[in-house]
């Protein structure tokens, strides 16, 4: 069927092929990318919950890495430091929560790269299959009027080209939304998990603030 196809036909089946191809690959690598994240924010939290003290999470992540939980680490300690000496801690804690919201953006961000891409596909690749089968079917008919003939011979093989570009659009797009509504699932819960980190990262904070044990709380007065 493919090899009777008009070119445009044809066209449209080898971009709906390379798309498939592109939702498997996605598919391949978010996958593998989203269970590293799972496994290193899992740990995070669980060495978090060792901590008394942000200089005890600060010991844990040294350095800006590209982990969130040592993310949200040295943002809480970098506010409380440039804080330092400004007032009541309250001011503090809300300042440090906005660093940390944005890490945790940021992260949601960085998880959604590529997905825009299933969205694209799983909307697009049924009507770019339908755009297919139209001009095969058109084909058909200008075909039909020049052999002057409606047996069914002549008439079914186009109309079946045609609708083959229709059938890959639905095996391209099918696909490509379960893998996204899959991966938009997977990057709720792991965002939840970030933001869980984020509070135990604060609530950190506010206890070397409250209690005046921490090297980056600010100075009391008096």
């Amino acid at each position: 069927m493919f090899l009777g196809a008009d070119i445009v036909v044809k066209s449209v089946m080898v971009g709906l092929v390379i798309a498939s191809l592109a939702t498997w690959t996605i598919l391949i690598a978010k996958s593998l990318e989203f269970a590293q994240a799972q496994r290193r924010i899992n740990r995070a939290i669980a060495r978090l919950g060792t901590c008394a003290t942000l200089e005890d999470a600060e010991a844990l992540f040294p350095g800006r890495r590209r982990d969130v939980v040592a993310k949200l680490v040295h943002e809480a300690i970098d506010e409380a430091k440039l804080s330092a000496g400004t007032g009541p801690g309250g001011g503090v804690r809300d300042r440090a929560l906005a660093r940390c919201t944005e890490v945790v953006r940021d992260e949601g961000r960085r998880l959604r790269i590529g997905t825009g891409m299933l969205a694209t596909i799983g909307s697009t690749s049924p009507f770019v299959g339908l755009f297919g089968t139209v001009w095969g079917i058109m084909n058909s008919f200008v075909g039909i009027a020049k052999a002057q003939t409606t047996n069914l011979a002549v008439v079914a093989p186009g109309i079946a080209e045609a609708l083959f570009a229709t059938a890959i659009g639905l095996v391209a797009a099918i696909p490509a939304v379960i893998i996204y509504n899959h991966f938009a699932r997977v990057t709720k819960n792991h965002l939840e998990r970030v933001n869980r980190a984020s509070g135990i990262v604060l609530r950190l904070l506010s206890r070397d603030l409250d209690h005046a044990r921490s090297a980056y709380a600010p100075a009391t007065g008096g």
